[in-house]
């Protein structure tokens, strides 16, 4: 059994970035050198229930968007998305398995073959 000493920080969309997935969004962001993106979490129509996610740097600042600042990293969840993300919380794994971002949704079905799709 792994035990993670992860902090987290649920913002008012409903939303967690843990410390480790604001880090290497932050070092991304600096790598670019780039202060000007926020990193949106959006969801889009796709996948076999109808709805996926999309995690991205993005310079646009829509109406209605919900952005909270994680130790420089601005994270924004525009208010069609918000509903469906509401309770997510957002990692960063680098393991031999696999790398990269994660999203842990409760809103997320398990019976779709894509892995994508969640009500």
């Amino acid at each position: 059994m792994t035990v993670s000493n992860e902090t987290e920080t649920t913002t008012a969309s409903g939303v967690a970035l843990t410390d480790s997935a604001a880090a290497k969004a932050k070092a991304l962001l600096d790598q670019e050198g780039r202060d000007d993106l926020a990193l949106r979490i959006a969801v889009q129509p796709g996948g076999c229930a109808g709805l996926r996610y999309q995690l991205f740097f993005d310079d646009r600042s829509l109406d209605g968007d919900v952005v909270t600042d994680f130790g420089g990293v601005k994270l924004a969840v525009d208010r069609m998305s918000a509903p469906y993300v509401q309770g997510a919380k957002i990692d960063f794994v680098d393991t031999i398995e696999k790398q990269g971002f994660t999203i842990d949704n409760p809103n997320a079905t398990g019976s779709c073959a894509c892995g994508d799709s969640f009500n």
